[in-house]
Parts: C-alpha cells; structure tokens; sequence
C-alpha cells in the first residue's frame, strides 16, 4: 500500500536573477520519481519572476489609507501599502466597488466577496514580512500564468504533477496554479499544515512522495 509523504526540500535563498524550473531541477535532482508531485510556493515563483517593489516605491493614496482599515489585521491588505500595491495592479475603481460590496455582503453573512470582485491579486499579494529574508522588506505580487509554470516543472521533472501553492500557517492553502489531472482540493489538504519554509528553513518546495500510486489505490 502506497503512502503519502511530504519531503521539504532546502535550497539557498532565491532571487529575481533565477529561474524557478532550473533551480526546482537543481535542487530535487535524484530525489523526484513518476508518482511524485513537486509543489512550488507562490511567493518564491512571483519572486524569480521579479514580481517584486519596495514599499518606499509606491506612492500611497488617500483610498488605499481609508480602504485598509477595512481588513483583519492578520491580512497583508490591512497594511496601506499592500492595499495600494492591489490597487496598482487591479484599478482603484475596481477594488473600491469591491470593498462596498464585500462590506454589504458581510452585512448579510456572505463572506469573502471582497476577494472575489477585488481580483485575482487580492488573495496573493504578500505585504512586507510575508515571505522569507530578505524579501521580507518588499512587497511581493502573485506569481504571473502559475499553470504555465506548473506544466513547465512537470514537463522537465517527468513528474506525475506540479502545482504552484498559496499556504500559510494560519492553516490556509490554496492551489494557484495545478497541472492536468491532479486534484487540487485534496493536494491543498495535503499541503495545509504548510511544510513550506518561510523564513531560515530555504525550503520552497516540496515534493509529494507517491500520490500517484496512492491515488490509483484508492480509487479501487
């Protein structure tokens, strides 16, 4: 009987002058068969990507000042300068109706419309501290065409699968970016208690051990 296994795997830190495919490559060298699925975190693909500013680069408005408050405190949109960097990339209008209509939809119990109207940026741009030194002093985007990106590991890996992952340690996970055939749900379940390093532990990438065996076996 086949068994998940999730196996961090430690890299240096890296920067805009890598390519997320090499370095995935380098690094798992050996260690991927035709069962694994390689899962790559987003924050680190935006960042090789340059997808990256200083805080101290944006200039802020008034709105992104007053639509801020408007976020729990934990979220990288409370901050005025991640909630301007959304508004960059998104549209002031788009992401102000997007605020009305999430505090509305609050009123009568619909959560998450906000992140729903306000863009795909929303639920993935990561404010000063929400990723690992020393980009921890940028504001970082989400990463751009994640499933390109997936099917590129894939195809150079000759995995089973990749995906691109959005996870945190406040037990949320979510898959931005998934090749054909895999089950992003149940890998984002996988995935939950985020084996991902975010700080000292380098570790961006993880490799799950046998879930295309253990996924055939169970379906029978």
């Amino acid at each position: 009987m086949a068994k998940i296994e999730i196996l961090p795997v430690p890299t240096r830190i890296l920067t805009d002058k890598d390519n997320i495919v090499d370095a995935i490559e380098k690094y798992t060298k050996n260690q991927v068969g035709p069962n694994d699925v390689i899962s790559v975190a987003e924050s680190v693909v935006a960042i090789t990507q340059g997808r990256i500013t200083r805080p101290e680069d944006i200039k802020l408005s008034f709105l992104a000042r007053v639509l801020c408050r408007f976020v729990p405190p934990e979220g990288s949109l409370a901050s005025p300068y991640g909630m301007q960097a959304l508004m960059n990339v998104e549209g002031h209008f788009r992401v102000l109706f997007a605020m009305i209509f999430g505090v509305l939809g609050k009123l009568v119990g619909k959560s998450g419309v906000f992140y729903r109207l306000a863009g795909e940026q929303a639920a993935l741009v990561d404010d000063v501290t929400g990723t690992m030194p020393p980009f921890d002093k940028y504001i970082v985007y989400g990463p751009k065409d994640p499933e390109k990106v997936a099917d590129e590991i894939k195809n150079r890996l000759s995995c089973y699968g990749a995906v691109v992952a959005d996870v945190n340690d406040l037990k949320r996970s979510r898959i931005v970016g998934i090749t054909d055939g895999l089950d992003g749900t149940e890998i984002a379940g996988l995935l939950i208690d985020n084996p991902f390093g975010n700080a000292s532990q380098k570790t961006p990438i993880v490799i799950i051990k046998n879930y295309a065996q253990y996924q055939a076996e169970n379906k029978h």
